[in-house]
């Protein structure tokens, strides 16, 4: 399993970023992939995770409704995080999650199993830094 993401970079407030993560060695559509963020000081926090089969569920921490959208594109491999109207507070280091062998379902359960070290697949990240 590999999780590859992009897209970060230094924006201002009410910015808009799109962060991808090309997933490769496992079924991508059929699968629960996330993504996770950690700010300095701070315990990593569930942002969002998507269901790549044709159920299609998505699940967002309340913090980022309605300002972030995932999606994925099976012909690419690929997950989309939409970031819009930044704050400094999504200042954190993002990393797309995923565990073929802990499908799950997208929602806090998951998030708390992937955060717990006991399942999962972690990209290397990508920062997302949001100044004034």
């Amino acid at each position: 399993v590999q999780l590859v993401e992009s897209g970060g970079g230094s924006v201002q407030i009410g910015g808009s970023l799109i962060l991808s993560c090309v997933a490769s060695g496992f079924t991508f559509d059929d699968s629960v992939i996330g993504w996770f963020r950690q700010a300095p000081g701070k315990e990593r926090e569930g942002v969002s995770c998507i269901n790549t089969n044709d159920d299609g569920h998505v699940y967002y921490v309340n913090s980022v409704k309605g300002r972030f959208t995932i999606s994925s594109d099976s012909a690419k491999n690929t997950v989309y995080l939409r970031m819009n109207n930044l704050e400094p507070e999504d200042t954190a280091v993002y990393f797309c999650v995923t565990d073929p062998l802990y499908p799950g379902y997208p929602g806090p359960m998951w998030f708390d199993t992937m955060a717990a070290g006991v399942a999962g697949y972690w990209g290397q990240g990508t920062q997302v830094s949001v100044s004034s």
